[in-house]
């Protein structure tokens, strides 16, 4: 399976998004901020990862865990609704509004259930840059 975030608009509180698998559109995605100015939180680099399935320490649940992310730790996917819920990780929801995604856990868990440990991810900025 090919998973892919299409970052497509960046507002001072977050970057918008669009997790896609196999090329289909399967939910909306919110990061931090892009602009790195503030210092962290921000977006982490476009980029292909590895990602793993591990118990997260902060939610205590399986998660997937992006590994080698240049200047980060701990980057995961995982449920949340706002640039709040997040310091470098992918909240993904089936519902979206400036600086929101809604129906996270439920898009959470339908994610999950697609997935096998030891996959890539791919993050593209606007315009489909790595």
């Amino acid at each position: 399976m090919e998973f892919v975030v299409q970052r497509e608009a960046c507002t001072a509180e977050s970057t918008q998004g669009e997790l896609l698998i196999n090329g289909e559109h399967f939910s909306w995605s919110l990061e931090p901020r892009k602009d790195q100015t503030q210092g962290k939180p921000y977006c982490i680099p476009a980029g292909t990862y590895q990602v793993e399935l591990l118990q997260s320490a902060r939610f205590d649940m399986i998660t997937p865990h992006l590994l080698n992310v240049p200047g980060f730790t701990e980057v995961e996917i995982h449920p949340g609704n706002y640039p709040r819920d997040t310091t470098a990780c992918t909240l993904i929801g089936y519902l979206k509004a400036t600086n929101f995604v809604g129906d996270s856990r439920k898009c959470f868990e339908d994610f999950m259930s697609k997935l096998l440990s030891g996959f890539e991810i791919t993050y593209l900025d606007a315009g489909g840059t790595a």
